[in-house]
């Protein structure tokens, strides 16, 4: 009986062993990613491992795994115009390695080779885009800024084995004294549009009362030429369209009172 629990300790401990050189020569590759093996005598290998379960030697091969999905990444930059103003620039880029030089790109800048290769050329490619340009078209060609940024950061990040399959300017502002001249600029062209308005506003009551003139001219000397003609009579019919047009508004009040002429009235007054 000793023997059997002595023969299955052995083979437990056979299985461990076996089970542990197995599960130290098995590595997995999840989807997205791609691996590099690094072996201590023959260093990095040209071939990248796709996904799925791998055998490797142990403690003489090494997995290195690389995310080849794309990323999002925020570089910010300042630098100056073509005029000399402080521009302050954000881009968003969406990069990945390329798959067949990723022994390339551990071997000669590592795992974090978008820490040490994506803000260095981002800044270079940057400063010398906006440098052909003055503040204003920066605003007005945004559209042509970023496409060339775009062109130019794509073929430099080519030659460190990066595709980039995004580039957008997400931010863009510049620096204090310019914000505050095209504030006075702007409040320039209001104050010249208030006094155009106030110009072209008293033009027109000019000319209002230039009609208005011309109107009671050609009113005074019709009333003239009536009068000339048929002398006093005129002004009586005038006045007496008066008289009737008072008549008729007294009639319409109640605090009037109409009293025959020539005939004695006697009102009871409150005492």
């Amino acid at each position: 009986m000793a023997k059997l629990f002595e023969s299955i300790g052995k083979l437990g401990l056979a299985l461990a062993v076996g089970g542990g050189v197995v599960n130290s020569a098995l590595y997995n590759v999840d989807a997205g990613h791609q691996a590099v093996i690094f072996d201590r005598f023959r260093g990095i290998r040209e071939t990248v491992v796709g996904e799925g379960t791998h055998f490797l030697i142990p403690w003489v091969q090494k997995p290195i795994i690389f995310d080849c999905r794309s990323r999002p990444r925020q570089v910010p930059v300042i630098t100056g115009s073509k005029d000399l103003q402080n521009v302050n620039i954000t881009l968003r880029i969406l990069f990945r390695p390329i798959v067949s030089q990723l022994p390339r790109i551990f071997t000669s800048i590592g795992e974090d080779y978008d820490e040490r290769i994506l803000p260095s050329i981002t800044t270079e490619v940057l400063k010398s885009v906006v440098a052909r340009f003055d503040a204003g078209e920066l605003i007005t060609q945004r559209e042509l800024v970023s496409q060339q940024v775009s062109e130019d950061l794509k073929e430099r990040a080519s030659t460190f084995g990066l595709i980039l399959d995004d580039v957008s300017l997400t931010h863009l502002t510049f620096g204090k004294e310019f914000t505050e001249a095209v504030e006075m600029k702007q409040v320039a062209q209001q104050e010249a549009e208030r006094a155009r308005f106030i110009v072209e506003k008293a033009e027109q009551q000019k000319q209002a009362a230039i009609i208005s003139a011309e109107g009671d001219s050609q009113a005074a000397l019709l009333i003239a030429n009536s009068l000339a003609t048929a002398g006093d009579g005129l002004v009586e019919l005038r006045k007496l369209e008066a008289a009737e047009d008072i008549a008729f508004q007294l009639s319409r009040s109640r605090n009037i009172t109409y009293l025959p002429s020539g005939q004695g009235t006697l009102l009871q007054l409150p005492q």
